[in-house]
């Protein structure tokens, strides 16, 4: 049996947009990170997502033992497609290409995102990046969920419904013909344009050019609704507000009054616009969440020595500075017995 003095444990976040991985010790010093790209099995092929979990493991590990890894949570957005035995399989050959030896504790993506916020073991986590969910916690597990249906049926208040609103609103401003439009039409217009060149100037040319966008760059029009917000944009404003009535709609549907509240994911852990908007409608106190990363190996830690384990060691609290520019594009209690552990497909959520 591993000596605890000696043992590592790993934390990962699998996300839409990247993984990222934490290596640290029982007592929460950080000795290793890596990242790679998306990790969500859903948005992505389940192999590359497996295939980036591995990449940032390996980065993180950085020519250490596997073997002293005691312990591994790794927190997957899209945990569901490991109910599939195909997806299972290919994680769990995945997991083996790492040398880790200890079987990986799945957990879906709100459970980390809720630890990297508070050490307490329920409450309401929101987020809001790329997608929009909120989940309630209870003893670290999910209990239930409101909205992340994706980007069809749901994520309302999310960076790809905000860029796909900011589009709407550009595609009607220039097929009537206004003469005047404003800083959020004319950034999402050529940011439009110069990403699928149509060569039509017209207002058809902007929806052929739309058309013509990858998923991930519709979000990507989220961070120009927030600068035109800082130009004095009237429109934008709307936009802003609209989303944060849907998120507010969306926590008031999981757990209306759960405390703690965390909030997490781009949109309400970077620039402030809609995380102002979205307090003053819920009109109570939240924490924003750390680093998920971190906050998975601290659960981790937990499972190896439940009762020693301080929260504080492992995640580092979110300090948000004073947005003085454009904003960057859309790219936080101890238990009587440790969880579930398992290979991939068979941890608790």
């Amino acid at each position: 049996m591993l000596c605890t003095s000696s043992a590592l444990v790993v934390g990962a976040d699998c996300g839409g947009s990247a993984t990222r991985v934490v290596v640290a010790t029982p007592d929460g010093r950080i000795v290793g990170r890596g990242r790679a790209g998306a990790g969500n099995p859903v948005a992505r092929p389940p192999a590359d997502a497996a295939a980036a979990l591995v990449a940032a493991v390996r980065e993180a590990l950085a020519g250490r033992d596997p073997a002293r890894v005691a312990r591994a949570v790794v927190a997957l957005a899209g945990r569901s497609a490991l109910d599939r035995p195909a997806v299972a399989a290919c994680y769990a050959d995945a997991w083996r290409a790492t040398g880790l030896r200890c079987p990986p504790r799945t957990v879906g993506d709100a459970v980390a995102a809720f630890a990297a916020g508070t050490p307490a073991p329920s409450g309401t986590v929101l987020i809001a990046g790329t997608g929009a969910v909120a989940a309630r916690i209870i003893e670290h597990s999910v209990a239930h969920t409101a909205d992340g249906l994706g980007w069809l049926l749901g994520d309302e208040g999310g960076g790809f419904w905000l860029g796909l609103e900011a589009a709407r609103l550009t595609a009607r401003a220039l097929t009537a013909g206004q003469d005047r439009t404003g800083p959020l039409v004319d950034a999402v217009s050529t940011a439009v344009r110069v990403a699928a060149p149509a060569g039509d100037p017209t207002g058809d040319g902007f929806v052929t050019a739309f058309y013509a966008l990858p998923r991930h760059r519709v979000a990507g029009l989220a961070p120009l609704v927030l600068d035109a917000v800082r130009a004095g944009d009237a429109d934008a404003h709307r936009l802003i507000e609209t989303a944060a009535d849907r998120l507010a709609a969306t926590v008031h549907a999981v757990a209306p009054g759960a405390e703690p509240l965390v909030l997490a994911g781009g949109l309400l852990t970077g620039p402030p616009e809609i995380r102002a908007a979205l307090l003053a409608r819920l009109q109570r106190p939240a924490t924003i969440a750390g680093d998920p990363a971190e906050a998975a190996a601290w659960l981790a830690a937990r499972d190896l020595t439940p009762t020693a384990a301080e929260h504080r060691a492992f995640v580092t609290p979110h300090r948000p500075g004073p947005v003085t520019g454009p904003s960057a594009p859309c790219a936080p209690v101890a238990v009587a017995s440790p969880p579930k552990r398992g290979v991939f497909g068979s941890g608790v959520e």
